[in-house]
């Protein structure tokens, strides 16, 4: 389907949001310049009869964002956490797009659960309410268990919804590729491994069998942790289009007139929100990876409530300690220290050099310290990360994508909390309590003793390996025999520390 025939999507696309006025408010709202706005002008306005009109009664990148299908209300949930990025009304307006999209029919919604847990709605709940919130892919219904009378939410996806999605992702594929033809300069950027990712999140996000899982693992980690509550999964009522969780009240993160008037600190909630994202991200190397507001919940006694677990993310415990020494660099100021980090990690090509790239970090981090935080340009900013990128010929990591997604949105949700907050403040404690534990002397027993315990399921086959290494590494069909000493002498060292290894274990 990634063809040619794309080319109208796109076009209708860009009609659209000429329809609609949403062109002319995004412009405005990101601050484009003169030349941009009249160029978007004058290509959108020939095809302006080809977009979709949308819902009159919605502010105009909303309606836009609806009209065009799921994949574009994705992009505007993300936009919504970003005021400094689109601006406050904007992101205001794009709220809407978190879970307060229109509802698809109740009956719609039994069907699929009839259909996916083989049993009358009436003989599985009690009672069963209408759509109590819904968002791009599926909605939610409250219900009771028949017998216990539990409440619990039902998650279910949205009819044609595997459809729609794929018809958009279509579509990006094949701007990506248009967009690698025509700016050869953009394949650093990697766009078609771009969309491969979004394809890869969004496909397993519609899936709900999956999304049981993340919730049940999540819940695991964060069972220590304070401040937290995780619902707990119904297995037994959940399927690939059907979600069950206990139900479990508390204030969006949304609200800030009901946060105020329920008393809860909203510069305590900021920092919680940041400090959990990144101790999750560091220390299980697993996290929430859609963390807008519509996805947080304040319970009464303040804890955050996590709903939604589609989208999880992922790291390796290599690509961590990358990540913290990136951000303890950036907090202490030792751009020298974050530069030489990536081009250990392979980040920055080998033959640029590492002073200059150091020296242009500092010129993307000196301007926000001593900066009240609420003057702080995040479009500036990313902007100057980006020129940097493209200077030393970065290539995108999509592997850290959905990472540095969520790291965006996550401070976009603690500054709608907290606007004077200081992010590298906050995530000081977090990132230096991950490098005390990981990258000292502690860190490097304990890998050993990691190291040990996996030499030692190998004990049998030592003999056999090294006879067989010292068979490769000597000449003429006799030779593997000159020396069987030799592989005997290996075997033994390596039984001894071995040996060594489990006694210090135990």
């Amino acid at each position: 389907m990634r063809g040619p025939h794309n080319i109208f999507r796109l076009v209708r696309t860009g009609a659209t949001f000429e329809r609609t006025g949403a062109m002319r408010a995004v412009l405005e709202a990101m601050d484009a310049p003169p030349s941009v706005r009249i160029a978007a002008r004058v290509l959108g306005w020939p095809f302006k009869w080809l977009g979709h009109k949308g819902d009159p009664n919605l502010p105009t990148v909303t309606r836009a964002l609806m009209a065009m299908g799921p994949a574009f209300i994705k992009l505007g949930q993300t936009l919504s956490t970003r005021p400094d990025v689109v601006g406050r009304d904007l992101a205001e307006q794009l709220l809407v797009l978190q879970d307060k999209l229109p509802p698809f029919p109740t009956a719609a919604a039994r069907e699929t659960i009839e259909a996916e847990l083989g049993a009358p709605v009436e003989k599985l709940f009690s009672d069963f309410s209408d759509s109590v919130a819904a968002a791009s892919i599926a909605q939610v219904h409250k219900a009771r268990l028949a017998g216990s009378g539990e409440a619990v939410a039902v998650k279910v996806l949205r009819p044609k919804i595997v459809r729609n999605m794929r018809r958009d992702i279509d579509a990006f594929y094949f701007a990506a590729r248009v967009i690698e033809t025509l700016a050869p300069g953009s394949r650093r950027l990697r766009p078609v491994d771009v969309v491969a990712h979004f394809e890869g999140v969004v496909m397993a996000e519609l899936d709900l069998r999956l999304e049981s899982a993340n919730a049940s693992e999540f819940a695991a980690n964060a069972a220590k942790d304070e401040g937290i509550r995780v619902p707990r999964t119904r297995w037994d009522l959940s399927s690939r289009r059907v979600l069950t969780l206990d139900w479990l009240d508390g204030i969006p993160l949304s609200d800030l007139d009901a946060l105020d008037r329920a008393g809860h600190d909203r510069v305590r909630l900021a920092q919680k929100v940041m400090s959990t994202f990144l101790g999750h991200a560091l220390r299980d190397g697993y996290f929430h990876g859609d963390m807008h507001q519509g996805n947080i919940l304040v319970a009464r006694n303040g804890d955050l409530v996590a709903l939604d677990f589609g989208i999880m993310g992922r790291i390796d415990a290599y690509t961590r300690r990358v990540y913290a020494e990136i951000l303890i660099g950036f907090i202490r100021r030792d751009y020298q220290r974050v530069a030489e980090v990536h081009f250990e990690a392979g980040y920055v090509p080998k033959d640029r050099d590492v002073n200059e790239f150091a020296q242009a970090l500092r010129a993307v981090g000196e301007p926000i310290f001593g900066i009240e935080a609420s003057r702080i340009s995040m479009a500036r900013l990313l902007s100057h990360l980006f020129e940097v990128t493209e200077r030393f010929g970065m290539e995108t990591r999509t592997e850290l994508l959905l990472l540095q997604r969520t790291m965006v949105v996550v401070e976009g949700v603690a500054r709608s909390l907290d606007p004077h907050m200081n992010i590298w403040n906050v995530a000081r404690p977090t990132v230096e309590r991950y490098i005390t534990e990981n990258i000292g002397p502690k860190a490097i027993l304990r890998e050993a003793v990691q190291t040990l315990r996996v030499l030692s399921r190998f004990g049998p086959k030592l003999p056999e390996i090294a006879e067989e290494i010292l068979a490769r590494q000597t000449q003429g069909p006799a030779a593997p025999d000159r020396r069987p000493w030799l592989g005997r002498a290996l075997v033994l060292v390596a039984v001894a520390v071995i040996g060594f290894g489990i006694g210090f274990l135990f």
